[in-house]
C-alpha cells in the first residue's frame, strides 16, 4: 500500500513543524503550507489523499482552502484546526466536507488517528464501489447466455421491467436459472446500490419461515434469545427476492399479501408496524394457477405478484443454446480451476445436444465441470470424459413431459424435436451406420437422411460396410 501523502497549511512555523514531525513518526508523508496561497500552488501540482488546515490563516479564512481542495480532489480528506472556533464553526466545516474539526491544544495522536480513520473509509469506499462495478459488469444482460428466439424474448422483457418498480413473477423449471435473472433485474435497477436479499421459502421450516420474512422481538418463542430483523427490513431500499414462493402455507401466504399491500411488517412478537421500501421478485417452478384451483395458493396472492412474468424456457426447449452454454461453462470452469482452456468436439456438442437435461442449465453446467476434471492434461474434451449418464443415456422416453406454458407452444418444433432425438439415438446404437439406423427406425434409407440433413445438418458417420445392399 503506497505511503498516504498529506498537506499542512499552518501559519505558525513552529506549530506546523510539530504537527509534520508527529504525522511521519505515524507513517505519512509530509508536505507544509504557510498560507492559503501557498497551499493552492501546491494543492495545483499533486493531489495529495488528507489535508490538515488551520482556520485562521494571514490571507484568507482556512474553509476556502477546504472548499478549493474538495473542489479539486473530492476524495481527498479533511481535517479543520483552530484555537478560536466554536460549535458552529465545527458545524460548518462538517457540512463543507471536512472529517473532523479539533481545536487546539489537541493530541497529535488524535489527528493521526482521525486521518486513517478517514483514508480507511475512503479505501472501503473505492474497494466497494469497485465490487459493485464488477457484480454489475458480470450481470449485465449480455452476460446471460442464449440466442434462441425464446430467449431474447426474455432479454427484451428485462430491459423494460428492470428500471421499473414493478413486482416480478420468474417461472421455470429447477435449473432454469430464476435466482440469476432477478439478480440481474435488480443489479440493471436504480436500486443497484442496496441490499439484494434472498429468502427460499422451501429452505426455511414452516414454523421459522415468519420470524425469517418479518423479524422477532426477543422472547417472542422458544430460542429468540434476542430481537431480530427479518428479510423485508433486511432488503429496504433494494430487492427481496422470494424463492419457491408455492411452497408458503396459506396462513404465511395471507401475511405476505397484507405485508405487499400495506407496504409494511410486524415483527412476530411485536404489535407496532415497521414500514418499508422493497421490490419483490417472486419466482416458482409450480404452475400457480394450478395450485389455485387446487386451493393451495391464494389467488389474491398471484395477482397481487404476476405484474409482470418472466417465463424461463427449460433447456430441452433451447437446443440452440446448449452449444454456446456449454462453451461458455468449459471457459469458466477452465479459468476457475486454473487451467488452460478446453475445446469441445464435435461428436461432445452432439452428445450434449441429444441429452434431454431434466435438471436444465445447472445439470449442463455441472456436467461441463465434471468433464474439465477428467480432461486432464488434454487440451480437448470428448464424450468420454462427460457423466455417464449423459455419454450412456438410458432408454429414451418417448413421452417426456412437456410443459404446455399459457401462451401455447409451437409443435412443428416440439415435433421435429423428438424425430431430432429420435435419429441421434438410433445413429448411436449403430455406431453411425445410417443403413442400420434407418431398420431400427423402419425407415428407408433416403427418408433418414433427408431428415438427417433437415434437423441435424451435416453430421459425421461411418460409411455402411455393405453398400451393395440398399433398403
Amino acid at each position: 500500500m503506497p505511503t498516504p501523502t498529506v498537506l499542512v497549511v499552518e501559519d505558525d512555523a513552529e506549530l506546523r513543524q510539530v504537527i509534520a514531525d508527529s504525522l511521519h513518526a505515524e507513517g505519512f508523508s509530509v508536505a507544509q503550507a504557510l498560507d492559503a496561497a501557498d497551499a493552492a500552488a501546491r494543492l495545483e501540482g499533486f493531489a495529495y489523499d488528507g489535508l490538515v488546515v488551520d482556520l485562521r490563516l494571514p490571507d484568507a479564512d482556512g474553509m476556502d482552502v477546504l472548499d478549493a481542495a474538495l473542489a479539486r480532489y473530492p476524495r481527498i480528506r479533511c481535517v479543520v484546526i483552530t484555537g478560536f472556533g466554536g460549535v458552529e464553526d465545527a458545524v460548518k466545516a462538517i457540512k463543507r466536507g471536512a472529517i473532523d474539526f479539533l481545536i487546539k491544544p489537541f493530541q497529535l495522536v488524535q489527528l493521526a488517528n482521525v486521518l486513517k480513520l478517514g483514508l480507511n473509509e475512503r479505501r472501503l469506499q473505492q474497494e466497494n464501489a469497485e465490487l459493485r462495478a464488477q457484480l454489475h459488469d458480470r450481470l449485465r444482460f449480455d452476460s446471460i447466455v442464449g440466442r434462441s428466439a425464446s430467449m431474447q424474448h426474455v432479454f427484451s422483457t428485462l430491459e423494460l421491467v428492470s428500471p421499473m418498480n414493478s413486482t416480478v413473477l420468474i417461472q421455470g423449471e429447477t435449473g432454469t436459472g430464476k435466482e440469476l435473472i432477478a439478480r440481474a433485474i435488480h443489479y440493471n435497477s436504480p436500486r443497484r446500490d442496496h441490499h439484494f436479499v434472498a429468502f427460499n421459502a422451501a429452505a426455511i421450516p414452516e414454523n421459522l419461515a415468519e420470524a425469517e420474512l418479518f423479524g422477532h422481538a426477543k422472547g417472542a418463542f422458544t430460542g429468540a434469545v434476542q430481537a431480530r430483523v427479518g428479510r423485508f427490513e433486511l432488503a429496504h431500499k433494494g430487492t427481496l427476492f422470494i424463492d419457491e414462493v408455492a411452497s408458503m402455507t396459506l396462513s404465511l401466504q395471507a401475511k405476505l399479501l397484507r405485508a405487499l399491500q400495506e407496504r409494511e411488517v410486524e415483527r412476530v412478537g411485536e404489535s407496532h408496524a415497521v414500514k418499508f421500501d422493497i421490490r419483490v421478485i417472486a419466482a416458482t417452478n409450480l404452475d400457480l394457477k394450478k395450485l389455485i384451483k387446487e386451493g393451495t395458493f391464494r389467488e389474491d396472492l398471484f395477482y397481487r405478484l404476476n405484474v409482470v412474468r418472466v417465463l424461463l424456457p427449460p433447456l430441452r426447449s433451447r437446443r440452440e443454446d446448449i452449444a454456446l452454454l456449454a462453451q461458455h461453462f468449459a471457459l469458466k470452469s477452465c479459468k476457475s480451476n486454473g487451467v488452460a482452456p478446453r475445446t469441445l468436439s464435435q461428436a461432445t456438442l452432439r452428445a450434449l445436444m441429444s441429452h434431454p437435461w431434466p435438471g436444465n442449465i445447472r445439470q449442463l453446467e455441472n456436467a461441463i465441470e465434471h468433464a474439465v476434471a477428467m480432461s486432464g492434461a488434454s487440451a480437448e474434451i470428448v464424450p468420454a470424459m462427460l457423466p455417464e449418464d449423459i455419454r450412456s443415456p438410458g432408454q429414451l422416453a418417448l413421452l417426456a413431459p412437456v410443459t404446455i406454458p399459457d401462451e401455447g407452444l409451437c409443435f412443428t418444433s416440439i415435433v421435429s424435436q423428438l424425430e431430432r432425438e429420435l435419429i441421434l439415438r438410433s445413429l448411436e446404437k449403430t455406431g453411425g451406420n445410417k443403413r442400420q439406423a434407418a431398420r431400427l427406425l423402419q425407415l428407408s434409407r433416403t427418408t433418414l437422411i433427408d431428415k438427417l440433413h433437415r434437423l441435424v445438418g451435416p453430421v459425421e458417420v461411418e460409411e455402411e460396410r455393405d453398400a451393395s445392399v440398399s433398403l
